[in-house]
C-alpha cells in the first residue's frame, strides 16, 4: 500500500514557504513602487512587529548537495563590501517606516555566515540593532558552519541578542561526506553544540538530510544514533532535494545512480522519525522535531506556530525585510526577490535603488488560499469557511481532494480538512489541491515531494 501510494504521489511539488511560490509569481504586475505602497501600508497597521533575514553568500567550500544562492571564495576581503552594501539596503528601508521598527525574528542565513569574522558580524549588526526596538520575546539566530564557527563568533552574537543556532550536520557518514564534500566529524559537531550551550543559546538546532548518495538503512541508523547523543534542541530532518538543472547547483557532481528514491529513500525517512519519537522528541510540520522544552513545540501547542521563507518558527510576523543578494522579502500583502547576481545587487545599491529583481502583488484569492496552506503546513487541518473560499474555487478544491480522501490521506468532514496520520508524508501534494497556480508550468520546476 506505502509503495503504491508512493508512486501515484511522489511527484514535483513546491515546499510552500510561500503562496503563491515563486516560480508563479506574476511579475509582470509587480513593482517596485507597488510594493512599497503595500510595505507601508502594512506597517502603519502592524503593531506585532517584522522580521529581518540576511543573506550571507560566501562560502570556502562548494557542498554539491547544497542548492542555495552561493559564492565559493576563499577571499575574505569581500566582507567588508558586501557588509556596507547591506547596510545601505538597510538604510533604505528604514526610510520608508514612520516608526522605529520593533524586531522579533532575525536570522542570518547563507552561504555561511560564519564565513564573515566575528569582528565584521558586529560591523554589520550593530549599526542594524542601533536603529530598531528589539522585542522582549524575540528569536535571533544564525545558521552556523560547524568546522569554522569559533568561541568568538558565538559570544560575539550572543552579546547581540542571538540566542538560536543551528548547525548543518547532514550526515557522519564517511562515503557521504566526500560526496557532498562536507566534510565533519562527529566530535567538531558535539564541541561547538556543548559550547553553544555554555555560552547560554537557549536553542540549538542540527540539521540533517536524508535522501544523500550513499545513505541506507545502517547509515542513518548511525546519523541519529549520533545525534541522540548530543540532543540538540530541534531537529530539522530535510528530503534531500535533487535539482541538478538549477543554476549554479553543484549537484551536477551527483550521480542519480548513487541516490535513494522513491519508498527506499521514504524507509529513511520513517527509520529517522521512528527513533526520534521514541526518544523525546515531538514532530513539527513536515520535517521538523523538537523537544518538549522547546518554544517550536510549545507554540505548537498553542497553535501559535507559523511558516515563512525561513521555515517554521515560533514568531509570527506578517513583515519579513529580506536584506543581501537574492534575498526574499514579504509585506504579507506582497513578495519580492533581490537581484541574484551580485555584481547587479552592487550596482543598484550604488545608485540608491532597492535591489529588487521581481515580486508578486497577492490577489484577494492568493491571501484565502495562503493562509489555508498556512494551516495545513503548520497543523495538517483547515476549515474552508475561515477564511471562506468562493465557490467555484472550493468546488475545484474539493474535486482535487477526491483521490486524497479515497487513499485515507485527509478525512473532510462539513467543510473542514484533516490530514491523516497517513497523509502527512504527503501534506505537499495535499496543498497542490489548493493551488490555483501550480497546473501552469509543466516544465522541471520543484523536488520531488517524498
Amino acid at each position: 500500500m506505502l509503495e503504491s501510494l508512493i508512486k501515484k504521489y511522489n511527484i514535483q511539488a513546491p515546499r510552500y514557504t510561500s503562496y503563491p511560490t515563486v516560480p508563479f509569481w506574476e511579475t509582470e504586475n509587480f513593482t517596485v513602487e507597488g510594493f512599497l505602497n503595500n510595505l507601508k501600508q502594512q506597517y502603519k497597521k502592524s503593531s506585532e512587529g517584522i522580521a529581518i533575514y540576511i543573506h550571507l553568500p560566501f562560502c570556502e567550500k562548494l557542498c554539491t548537495f547544497c542548492g542555495c544562492n552561493k559564492i565559493i571564495t576563499k577571499d575574505h576581503q569581500l566582507e567588508e563590501e558586501y557588509l556596507q552594501a547591506v547596510l545601505k539596503e538597510w538604510q533604505l528601508y528604514l526610510k520608508k517606516f514612520n516608526s522605529t521598527p520593533i524586531v522579533k525574528d532575525l536570522h542570518l542565513g547563507g552561504g555561511t555566515p560564519t564565513f564573515f569574522s566575528p569582528e565584521n558580524l558586529k560591523k554589520l549588526l550593530i549599526p542594524i540593532l542601533e536603529s530598531v526596538e528589539i522585542a522582549e520575546r524575540h528569536s535571533f539566530s544564525f545558521e552556523g558552519h560547524p568546522n569554522n564557527t569559533t568561541e568568538e563568533h558565538l559570544k560575539v552574537l550572543k552579546e547581540l541578542h542571538f540566542n538560536r543556532v543551528s548547525f548543518g550536520v547532514q550526515d557522519y557518514n564517511e562515503t557521504t561526506q566526500e560526496v557532498i564534500q562536507r566534510i565533519q566529524t562527529f566530535e567538531s559537531v558535539e564541541k561547538i553544540t556543548e559550547l553553544s550551550r555554555k555560552i547560554g543559546y537557549q536553542s540549538v538546532s542540527h540539521d540533517l538530510v536524508y535522501g544523500l548518495p550513499f545513505q541506507n538503512q545502517k547509515t542513518i541508523q548511525e546519523l541519529i544514533k549520533l545525534t541522540l547523543k548530543i540532543m540538540p534542541d530541534r531537529i530539522s530532518l530535510y528530503s534531500y532535494a535533487h535539482v541538478p538543472w538549477l543554476k549554479g547547483n553543484g549537484q551536477k557532481k551527483i550521480h542519480e545512480k548513487d541516490i535513494p528514491h522513491g519508498l527506499e529513500k521514504y524507509n529513511l525517512y520513517l527509520t529517522a522519525k521512528k527513533k526520534l519519537l521514541e526518544n523525546g522528541y515531538f514532530e513539527i510540520g513536515i520535517d521538523h522535531f523538537a523537544l518538549k522544552k522547546d518554544s517550536l513545540y510549545q507554540k505548537l501547542q498553542q497553535q501559535q506556530l507559523h511558516r515563512n521563507f525561513m521555515g517554521y518558527t515560533d514568531n509570527n510576523t506578517n513583515i519579513i525585510i529580506g536584506l543581501g543578494v537574492s534575498s526574499i522579502g514579504d509585506s504579507w500583502g506582497a513578495f519580492y526577490q533581490n537581484e541574484k547576481e551580485i555584481e547587479k545587487y552592487y550596482q543598484k545599491i550604488k545608485t540608491n535603488q532597492f535591489p529588487i529583481m521581481r515580486g508578486h502583488l497577492l490577489s484577494s484569492l492568493d491571501r484565502i488560499l495562503r493562509k489555508h496552506i498556512l494551516n495545513l503546513m503548520c497543523f495538517f487541518e483547515t476549515n474552508l469557511e475561515n477564511p471562506k473560499i468562493p465557490l467555484k474555487q472550493k468546488q475545484l478544491i474539493l474535486y482535487q481532494l477526491q483521490d486524497l480522501q479515497e487513499d485515507k490521506l485527509i478525512e473532510i468532514k462539513d467543510s473542514k480538512v484533516f490530514i491523516t496520520k497517513e497523509g502527512i508524508p504527503f501534506v505537499r501534494n495535499i496543498c497542490m489541491a489548493f493551488d490555483q497556480r501550480v497546473e501552469q508550468k509543466k516544465q522541471k520546476v520543484f523536488s520531488k515531494s517524498v
